[in-house]
Protein backbone atom coordinates (compact mmCIF):
# COMPACT_ATOMS: atom_id res chain seq x y z
CA UNK A 1 0.00 0.00 0.00
CA UNK A 2 1.29 3.45 -0.92
CA UNK A 3 1.34 5.68 2.21
CA UNK A 4 -1.02 8.66 2.08
CA UNK A 5 -0.50 12.18 3.42
CA UNK A 6 -2.56 11.18 6.47
CA UNK A 7 0.10 8.61 7.38
CA UNK A 8 2.88 11.19 7.17
CA UNK A 9 0.83 13.77 9.04
CA UNK A 10 0.33 11.31 11.90
CA UNK A 11 4.05 10.48 11.79
CA UNK A 12 5.03 14.15 12.08
CA UNK A 13 2.57 14.79 14.89
CA UNK A 14 3.86 11.83 16.91
CA UNK A 15 7.40 13.09 16.31
CA UNK A 16 6.51 16.52 17.67
CA UNK A 17 4.44 15.39 20.66
CA UNK A 18 6.16 12.14 21.62
CA UNK A 19 3.10 9.93 22.07
CA UNK A 20 0.13 8.47 20.24
CA UNK A 21 -2.35 9.99 22.68
CA UNK A 22 -0.95 13.53 22.32
CA UNK A 23 -0.92 13.18 18.53
CA UNK A 24 -4.52 11.95 18.59
CA UNK A 25 -5.64 14.97 20.64
CA UNK A 26 -3.82 17.35 18.29
CA UNK A 27 -5.29 15.85 15.13
CA UNK A 28 -8.70 15.13 16.73
CA UNK A 29 -8.43 11.45 15.85
CA UNK A 30 -8.53 8.34 18.01
CA UNK A 31 -5.36 6.87 19.45
CA UNK A 32 -5.89 3.53 17.63
CA UNK A 33 -6.17 5.43 14.33
CA UNK A 34 -2.83 7.16 14.92
CA UNK A 35 -1.28 3.83 15.91
CA UNK A 36 -2.63 2.20 12.75
CA UNK A 37 -1.20 5.00 10.60
CA UNK A 38 2.25 4.52 12.15
CA UNK A 39 2.10 0.72 11.76
CA UNK A 40 1.01 0.98 8.12
CA UNK A 41 3.70 3.55 7.36
CA UNK A 42 6.39 1.35 8.92
CA UNK A 43 5.16 -1.65 6.92
CA UNK A 44 5.04 0.29 3.65
CA UNK A 45 8.52 1.76 4.15
CA UNK A 46 9.94 -1.40 5.79
CA UNK A 47 11.42 0.75 8.53
CA UNK A 48 11.07 1.02 12.28
CA UNK A 49 10.20 4.64 13.00
CA UNK A 50 9.73 4.63 16.79
CA UNK A 51 10.83 2.66 19.82
CA UNK A 52 8.87 2.63 23.06
CA UNK A 53 10.44 4.11 26.20
CA UNK A 54 9.24 5.28 29.61
CA UNK A 55 9.05 8.79 28.23
CA UNK A 56 6.87 7.74 25.30
CA UNK A 57 7.80 7.01 21.69
CA UNK A 58 11.43 7.71 20.78
CA UNK A 59 12.15 8.31 17.07
CA UNK A 60 14.70 6.10 15.36
CA UNK A 61 17.47 7.34 13.09
CA UNK A 62 15.27 6.44 10.12
CA UNK A 63 12.51 8.70 11.48
CA UNK A 64 14.98 11.58 11.83
CA UNK A 65 16.02 11.13 8.19
CA UNK A 66 12.39 11.07 7.00
CA UNK A 67 11.34 14.13 8.99
CA UNK A 68 12.53 16.91 6.60
CA UNK A 69 10.89 15.15 3.65
CA UNK A 70 7.62 14.81 5.53
CA UNK A 71 7.81 18.49 6.50
CA UNK A 72 8.12 19.40 2.81
CA UNK A 73 4.92 17.41 2.19
CA UNK A 74 3.27 19.24 5.10
CA UNK A 75 4.23 22.64 3.68
CA UNK A 76 2.94 21.65 0.24
CA UNK A 77 -0.34 20.45 1.73
CA UNK A 78 -0.73 23.74 3.59
CA UNK A 79 0.01 25.70 0.42
CA UNK A 80 -2.58 23.66 -1.46
CA UNK A 81 -5.24 24.47 1.15
CA UNK A 82 -4.37 28.17 1.04
CA UNK A 83 -4.46 28.18 -2.76
CA UNK A 84 -7.89 26.55 -2.70
CA UNK A 85 -9.19 29.05 -0.14
CA UNK A 86 -9.92 31.61 -2.82
CA UNK A 87 -9.87 31.92 -6.58
CA UNK A 88 -6.84 33.62 -8.08
CA UNK A 89 -8.78 36.72 -9.10
CA UNK A 90 -10.74 37.12 -5.85
CA UNK A 91 -9.95 39.10 -2.72
CA UNK A 92 -10.66 36.32 -0.26
CA UNK A 93 -8.77 33.36 1.10
CA UNK A 94 -5.61 32.96 3.19
CA UNK A 95 -2.18 34.57 3.00
CA UNK A 96 0.64 33.12 5.12
CA UNK A 97 3.40 35.56 6.07
CA UNK A 98 6.74 35.04 7.76
CA UNK A 99 8.84 37.77 9.31
CA UNK A 100 11.52 38.25 11.93
CA UNK A 101 10.41 38.57 15.55
CA UNK A 102 10.90 42.31 15.69
CA UNK A 103 9.34 43.11 12.32
CA UNK A 104 6.47 40.70 12.91
CA UNK A 105 5.87 41.69 16.52
CA UNK A 106 6.57 45.43 16.45
CA UNK A 107 6.21 46.72 12.88
CA UNK A 108 3.65 44.60 11.02
CA UNK A 109 0.63 44.70 13.40
CA UNK A 110 -0.56 48.22 12.41
CA UNK A 111 0.21 47.49 8.75
CA UNK A 112 -1.83 44.28 8.86
CA UNK A 113 -4.63 46.05 10.72
CA UNK A 114 -5.03 48.47 7.83
CA UNK A 115 -4.96 45.57 5.38
CA UNK A 116 -7.70 43.79 7.33
CA UNK A 117 -9.89 46.89 7.28
CA UNK A 118 -9.55 47.08 3.50
CA UNK A 119 -9.84 43.35 2.77
CA UNK A 120 -11.91 41.69 5.54
CA UNK A 121 -12.34 38.43 3.62
CA UNK A 122 -8.60 37.68 3.54
CA UNK A 123 -7.31 35.75 6.56
CA UNK A 124 -3.67 36.27 7.55
CA UNK A 125 -1.37 33.66 9.06
CA UNK A 126 1.72 35.25 10.61
CA UNK A 127 4.80 33.21 11.50
CA UNK A 128 7.39 34.98 13.65
CA UNK A 129 10.79 33.46 13.10
CA UNK A 130 14.35 34.69 12.78
CA UNK A 131 15.00 31.59 10.68
CA UNK A 132 14.97 32.25 6.95
CA UNK A 133 11.89 30.40 5.76
CA UNK A 134 12.27 28.60 2.45
CA UNK A 135 9.58 30.04 0.20
CA UNK A 136 10.43 27.48 -2.45
CA UNK A 137 9.11 24.78 -0.10
CA UNK A 138 5.95 26.91 0.38
CA UNK A 139 6.42 27.16 4.15
CA UNK A 140 4.96 30.64 3.66
CA UNK A 141 3.50 32.64 0.79
CA UNK A 142 5.25 35.96 1.46
CA UNK A 143 8.34 36.68 3.54
CA UNK A 144 9.68 39.90 5.00
CA UNK A 145 13.41 39.33 5.22
CA UNK A 146 16.40 41.19 6.57
CA UNK A 147 18.70 39.51 4.04
CA UNK A 148 18.55 39.60 0.25
CA UNK A 149 16.64 36.58 -1.17
CA UNK A 150 18.90 34.54 -3.41
CA UNK A 151 16.54 32.03 -5.06
CA UNK A 152 15.89 32.80 -8.72
CA UNK A 153 12.28 31.54 -8.54
CA UNK A 154 11.32 34.26 -6.06
CA UNK A 155 9.90 37.69 -6.78
CA UNK A 156 11.47 40.18 -4.38
CA UNK A 157 11.48 43.91 -3.73
CA UNK A 158 14.05 45.85 -1.76
CA UNK A 159 12.14 48.28 0.46
CA UNK A 160 15.03 50.14 2.08
CA UNK A 161 17.13 50.10 5.23
CA UNK A 162 16.48 50.47 8.94
CA UNK A 163 19.12 51.70 11.37
CA UNK A 164 19.96 49.89 14.61
CA UNK A 165 21.55 51.59 17.59
CA UNK A 166 22.28 51.30 21.29
CA UNK A 167 19.41 52.16 23.65
CA UNK A 168 18.66 52.17 27.35
CA UNK A 169 15.73 53.13 29.55
CA UNK A 170 15.99 56.44 31.43
CA UNK A 171 15.54 54.50 34.67
CA UNK A 172 18.69 52.49 33.98
CA UNK A 173 20.68 55.62 33.05
CA UNK A 174 19.54 57.44 36.19
CA UNK A 175 20.84 54.56 38.32
CA UNK A 176 24.05 53.76 36.44
CA UNK A 177 25.02 56.83 34.43
CA UNK A 178 25.28 57.39 30.72
CA UNK A 179 28.30 56.05 28.78
CA UNK A 180 30.17 58.74 26.88
CA UNK A 181 32.45 56.43 24.87
CA UNK A 182 32.34 52.89 23.52
CA UNK A 183 35.06 51.89 26.02
CA UNK A 184 32.78 52.91 28.89
CA UNK A 185 30.23 50.30 27.80
CA UNK A 186 32.33 47.64 29.54
CA UNK A 187 31.35 49.27 32.84
CA UNK A 188 27.64 48.80 32.11
CA UNK A 189 25.08 46.02 31.98
CA UNK A 190 24.84 44.93 28.35
CA UNK A 191 22.06 42.91 26.72
CA UNK A 192 23.03 40.72 23.78
CA UNK A 193 22.93 37.43 21.93
CA UNK A 194 23.49 33.90 23.15
CA UNK A 195 24.60 32.41 19.84
CA UNK A 196 26.11 34.13 16.85
CA UNK A 197 23.79 35.04 13.98
CA UNK A 198 24.23 36.55 10.53
CA UNK A 199 23.62 40.02 11.99
CA UNK A 200 26.27 39.47 14.66
CA UNK A 201 28.80 38.32 12.07
CA UNK A 202 27.98 41.40 9.99
CA UNK A 203 28.73 43.60 13.00
CA UNK A 204 32.00 41.78 13.56
CA UNK A 205 32.92 42.40 9.93
CA UNK A 206 32.29 46.11 10.52
CA UNK A 207 34.89 46.09 13.31
CA UNK A 208 32.71 45.73 16.41
CA UNK A 209 34.23 43.30 18.92
CA UNK A 210 31.28 41.27 20.14
CA UNK A 211 31.36 38.07 22.16
CA UNK A 212 28.67 36.60 24.38
CA UNK A 213 30.94 37.04 27.43
CA UNK A 214 30.27 40.81 27.23
CA UNK A 215 26.59 40.37 28.01
CA UNK A 216 24.89 40.19 31.39
CA UNK A 217 21.68 39.02 29.68
CA UNK A 218 22.02 36.66 26.72
CA UNK A 219 19.07 35.78 24.51
CA UNK A 220 18.64 34.85 20.87
CA UNK A 221 15.11 36.29 20.97
CA UNK A 222 15.10 39.86 19.70
CA UNK A 223 11.75 40.43 21.41
CA UNK A 224 13.22 39.30 24.74
CA UNK A 225 16.16 41.66 24.29
CA UNK A 226 13.81 44.55 23.49
CA UNK A 227 11.66 43.74 26.52
CA UNK A 228 14.77 43.80 28.72
CA UNK A 229 15.76 47.22 27.38
CA UNK A 230 12.26 48.53 28.10
CA UNK A 231 12.41 47.07 31.62
CA UNK A 232 15.60 48.98 32.40
CA UNK A 233 17.77 45.86 32.64
CA UNK A 234 20.63 47.44 30.70
CA UNK A 235 21.88 48.71 27.36
CA UNK A 236 20.97 46.85 24.17
CA UNK A 237 20.53 47.15 20.42
CA UNK A 238 17.23 47.84 18.72
CA UNK A 239 15.85 49.65 15.69
CA UNK A 240 15.83 53.40 16.28
CA UNK A 241 12.36 53.64 14.73
CA UNK A 242 10.94 51.30 17.38
CA UNK A 243 12.82 52.93 20.26
CA UNK A 244 11.61 56.35 19.10
CA UNK A 245 8.04 55.36 19.96
CA UNK A 246 8.94 55.23 23.67
CA UNK A 247 9.98 58.54 25.22
CA UNK A 248 11.67 56.64 28.06
CA UNK A 249 14.20 54.98 25.74
CA UNK A 250 17.39 56.92 25.05
CA UNK A 251 19.53 56.51 21.93
CA UNK A 252 23.16 56.20 23.06
CA UNK A 253 26.42 56.91 21.22
CA UNK A 254 24.76 57.36 17.79
CA UNK A 255 27.97 58.78 16.31
CA UNK A 256 29.93 55.67 17.34
CA UNK A 257 27.48 52.79 16.99
CA UNK A 258 25.01 52.55 14.11
CA UNK A 259 24.49 50.01 11.39
CA UNK A 260 21.85 49.35 8.78
CA UNK A 261 19.81 46.32 7.89
CA UNK A 262 18.00 45.99 4.59
CA UNK A 263 14.36 44.95 4.30
CA UNK A 264 13.12 42.83 1.40
CA UNK A 265 9.71 41.37 0.61
CA UNK A 266 9.69 38.11 -1.34
CA UNK A 267 7.19 35.60 -2.66
CA UNK A 268 7.22 32.68 -5.05
CA UNK A 269 6.89 33.71 -8.68
CA UNK A 270 3.95 31.35 -9.17
CA UNK A 271 1.86 33.46 -6.77
CA UNK A 272 1.88 36.58 -8.92
CA UNK A 273 -1.39 35.44 -10.55
CA UNK A 274 -3.16 35.50 -7.18
CA UNK A 275 -4.92 38.80 -6.51
CA UNK A 276 -4.85 38.45 -2.73
CA UNK A 277 -1.10 37.75 -2.79
CA UNK A 278 -0.44 40.81 -4.94
CA UNK A 279 -2.63 42.93 -2.68
CA UNK A 280 -0.72 41.82 0.41
CA UNK A 281 2.68 42.15 -1.28
CA UNK A 282 1.96 45.72 -2.42
CA UNK A 283 0.38 46.67 0.91
CA UNK A 284 3.43 45.43 2.82
CA UNK A 285 5.72 47.33 0.47
CA UNK A 286 3.83 50.58 1.06
CA UNK A 287 3.49 50.09 4.81
CA UNK A 288 7.15 49.16 5.32
CA UNK A 289 8.25 52.08 3.14
CA UNK A 290 6.28 54.42 5.41
CA UNK A 291 7.84 52.80 8.48
CA UNK A 292 11.35 53.23 7.07
CA UNK A 293 10.64 56.87 6.25
CA UNK A 294 9.56 57.46 9.86
CA UNK A 295 12.87 56.10 11.18
CA UNK A 296 15.11 58.52 9.28
CA UNK A 297 17.14 60.91 11.44
CA UNK A 298 15.21 64.03 12.34
CA UNK A 299 16.54 67.31 11.09
CA UNK A 300 17.76 69.68 13.72
CA UNK A 301 16.27 73.14 13.64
Amino acid sequence: MEPSWEHYRSFLTVLRHGSLSAAARTLKLTQPTIGRHIDELEQALRLALFTRSRQGLAPTDAAAELRPHAEVMEAAAGALVRAASGAADQTRGVVRLTASEIIGGEVLPPILTTFRERHPEIAVELVLSNRTEDLLKREADIAVRMVRPSQAALVSRHIGHVTLGLHAHRRYLAAHGRPQTMDELTQHTIIGFDRESAVVRHLQDLGFTLTRELFALRSDSDLAQLAAIRAGFGIGVCQIGIARRDAELVHLLPEHFAFQLGIWIAMHGNLRASRRMRLMFDHLAAGLSDYIASTRPRRRR
